[in-house]
């Protein structure tokens, strides 16, 4: 009897082993995760066990030796640039692989390979946006422009060759957490995946178009009430081009279509596009950067700040790093998946940067002459389309074909067979894009690096063409200047603004501005320059600049540059984490004018009153932030949400500060409810806007959440979601028009300030760590300091500093 037990056990375990070695739904196998060799134990690291390691690579031309210092920033000293990209590849590999890996997936349009396709097919359908809004298409012609330049195609060379070097040594119990999680390997890196990740910045940073949001709501306005809500120019009080600047006549005068008023501005015709993307970028994204004089500062040397504004996530955007070789020291943040540095300093000079928010994406609606999608109605001929059919694998079901067409405006990125959630018939909707166009961007950072005054500087910009980004400057010999550049189409009034016809040439970009006539100015008299994505310059500037710019954030910099004098690196930290709210200084007047306090209950009252005594700084332990801002949320969807629910979604509200412009107007008709049978006042909606505040806020003070700390309850999200990997519940005060713009999930993704004194100092922190391993204790030990709006020091190493006691261990390439 003895065999019947031996079978079952032999069943058994035979049972196990098959099961173990198989995923179970998302749940990786078992076996292989639970392991002690090979599985997610091994990504816990000791918390001080430190060894050096000497490691040998034959692609090396010398040794290179790596010091990691006390906050894990790796100190890398090389004799030429083709080693030191190769140890950056290799670094940026070993701390954050996984991460890079992924995002240049999500670029390339290829998360459903890994994840599947998601719940209602969300993951697949990501992976055709991306593809069919031309990634993919953009990248390959970026690497076709910076392959072209021999300098830049051997640093992305060398850098490939690092990070495959760490794959190609990478043992299975050394694989990324995250592998385990989704059950499956690395790919060799190459250098389109440095081109991808590029393009990805560019979506994220020139995503923000609101072409089909804005077409709904004209479609539903007449052309006076759409000026006065989505003005083609709004004075922001104070451009980042200080207002008076004198510019030349322009180069250019593109000319309107002679059918722009039959065809293009069809005001209040009730016609419906029904579209909805599937993924845009936060509409936050942007930053702070200002550089003032020495005449200013208290040392007599220039002072650089930067801070700019991301999704906030696990593993951070960034890396911090030093690279040095004979030829050129700097120091900064770079990106896992690209060389260099992006925002940083050298021996010399310092420079950092924020979004410039123009508008270079722009749609066209092209007429197919048959479902086949083969040709297209072009200045009245039938033209040939290029069809791409595109192979999209999914984890766990078959392949799905996506058929693309491309026309000479672009891909078509929304059709019968795809628009996001909904359908669009008789619309097919091509994308064109400037970061479809082939440059050479990494070039830019390259010599920015390396730049030793402000005609380097000069040098390097004419690289840059997408994202459009305002560059700061600053040097050792005293000269400031900020650039907004990137190469912009120059477009007439209201251009790209709506979707444009694309059946003939009329509607297309006629040129670009010349990059001598983007807005810049060098060691202004006033003894600063800033930017923080406001419009950047008036309304003398010869060319259109698009309709929506935030404005809240500059008039705040710009107050505090104007009165500060003999300024210090305490003054800088103290100014970044501000969070004073210029919008609520100019709003919360207008809103206690407005409210009837004779209709209110006493608990309504008691809400106001802290209000009345509000000092208008969004400190985590203020309550009024949080009611003042669902106050005004409120009062928006009193207002609009009657006049624009008749439109097709999406659409766009007006501007913050649109609204308050609109309540000093004696006769404001959009504050009548057109449902109703009376006709209300601002009064009556501002009223009614604060009685739905104050059940929310209520319940939220009764929980004890209404300090705006815990109420706006900021987090960092790893980018798979996962919560175990996330940081949750920080205490962080600030928001979108403070210059601590710090939202929930969303805010200041690497604070820097540099003063350029003879040995420089720079201090600098960002919501993460240097390891992108949740096992290590370097994941995210930066987070709670930031909260807190502490800074580091940061430490340019010398050659001769290898026996500092900031040395934790050192890494030897030889």
């Amino acid at each position: 009897m003895r065999i019947i037990p031996f079978i079952v056990t032999v069943v058994v375990t035979i049972g196990l082993i098959v099961t173990l070695s198989k995923p179970i739904g998302s749940i990786p196998p078992l076996g292989s995760f639970l392991s002690p060799q090979t599985g997610f134990w091994q990504n816990a690291e000791p918390v001080d066990a430190h060894p050096n390691l000497d490691l040998n690579f034959p692609q090396l031309k010398d040794k290179v030796q790596v010091y990691f210092d006390d906050r894990m920033v790796p100190h890398v000293f090389a004799q030429n640039d083709e080693d030191l990209y190769f140890v950056q590849g290799y670094l940026h590999a070993k701390y954050r692989l996984w991460q890079m890996e992924f995002q240049t997936r999500a670029a390339a349009g290829r998360i459903a390979e890994v994840v599947g396709p998601g719940p209602n097919n969300n993951y697949l359908n990501y992976d055709r946006n991306m593809r069919r809004l031309g990634m993919p298409f953009g990248a390959h012609r970026t690497l076709d422009s910076m392959e072209a330049d021999a300098t830049t195609k051997s640093v992305l060379d060398a850098y490939t060759s690092g990070v495959n070097a760490y794959i190609d040594n990478l043992s299975e119990n050394e694989l990324p957490l995250e592998y385990r999680l989704l059950n499956y390997v690395p790919e060799h890196w190459n250098n389109f995946k440095t081109a991808l990740f590029l393009k990805q910045m560019s979506f994220n940073l020139t995503g923000g178009d609101n072409d089909f949001e804005l077409t709904n709501v004209r479609n539903v306005l007449s052309r006076e009430d759409f000026e006065t809500l989505f003005p083609a120019f709004q004075d922001s009080l104070d451009p980042i081009i200080p207002k008076g600047e004198a510019f030349a006549p322009p180069a250019f005068r593109p000319q309107m279509p002679i059918t722009s008023d039959s065809v293009y501005f069809k005001w209040n015709t009730f016609a419906s596009i029904d579209v909805s993307a599937v993924d845009k970028p936060n509409k936050d994204n942007g930053s702070n950067n200002w550089a003032v004089s020495g005449a200013k500062t208290k040392s007599g040397r220039p002072i650089l700040c930067n801070d700019p504004h991301l999704d906030l996530t696990l593993p951070s955007l960034w890396f911090e790093i030093q690279l040095h070789t004979p030829q050129h020291n700097v120091y900064g943040v770079s990106f896992p998946g690209a060389p260099m540095v992006v925002i940083g300093f050298n021996d010399s000079c310092s420079w950092g940067v924020t979004n410039a928010g123009r508008d270079v994406k722009d749609y066209y609606n092209i007429k197919f002459k048959d479902e086949t999608k083969q040709q297209y109605l072009f200045n009245g001929n039938w033209v040939n389309t290029e069809l791409h059919i595109d192979t999209i694998k999914i984890k766990g079901a078959l392949p799905f074909y996506d058929t693309v067409a491309y026309t000479l405006f672009g891909p078509v990125q929304y059709d019968n067979s795809f628009s996001g959630n909904r359908t669009t018939p008789n619309n097919n909707f091509a994308v064109k894009w400037k970061a479809h166009e082939g440059a050479n961007e990494l070039k830019t950072f390259y010599l920015l690096n390396r730049m030793k005054n402000i005609g380097d500087y000069h040098e390097a910009l004419k690289f840059f063409h997408c994202p459009g980004q305002n560059f700061v400057f600053a040097d050792k010999s005293g000269d400031i200047a900020i650039w907004q550049q990137g190469e912009f189409p120059a477009k007439w009034r209201r251009q790209g603004d709506f979707i444009m016809p694309g059946v003939d040439s009329s509607y297309l970009w006629q040129g670009n501005i010349e990059q001598q006539e983007n807005p810049h100015i060098e060691n202004p008299v006033r003894g600063f320059v800033s930017s923080a994505n406001q419009t950047p310059a008036d309304s003398t500037y010869p060319y259109y600049l698009g309709c929506e710019y935030p404005i809240y954030r500059g008039i705040a910099i710009n107050r505090y540059l104007r009165q500060l004098n003999n300024i210090t690196i305490d003054d800088m930290k103290k100014m970044q984490t501000d969070n004073y709210n210029v919008f609520a200084e100019t709003a919360l007047p207008l809103l206690m004018s407005n409210v009837d306090e004779s209709t209110l209950s006493i608990e309504e009252k008691k809400y106001l009153d802290i209000l009345r005594g509000w000092n208008l700084r969004a400190d985590a332990v203020e309550k009024a932030p949080a009611i003042f801002q669902l106050w005004f949320d409120n009062l928006e969807a009193e207002v609009w949400n009657d006049d624009l629910e008749v439109a097709s979604k999406p659409v766009k509200m007006p501007q913050e500060a649109t609204l308050v412009h609109c309540l000093t107007m004696s006769n404001f008709k959009f504050a009548d409810n057109i449902k109703t049978n009376q006709v209300e006042s601002i009064q009556d909606v501002v009223t009614a806007a604060f009685k739905k505040t104050v059940p929310v806020v209520s319940l939220a003070d009764q929980k004890a959440n209404l300090n705006w700390g815990k109420y706006k309850d900021a987090g960092i999200r790893h980018l798979l979601r996962r919560e175990p990997l996330s940081r949750f519940h920080l205490m962080t005060g600030g928001g979108e028009n403070m210059i601590n713009a710090t939202n929930q999930f969303h805010g200041p993704s690497w604070r820097m300030i540099v003063e350029l004194t003879d040995k420089t100092e720079a201090w600098g922190i960002y919501p993460g760590g240097q390891s992108g391993n949740p096992g290590s204790k370097y994941y995210d030990n930066f987070i709670d300091k930031w909260t807190e709006g502490k800074y580091d020091k940061l430490w340019v190493m010398d050659a001769g500093e290898a026996k500092d006691k900031r040395v934790l261990f050192t890494m030897n390439f030889n």
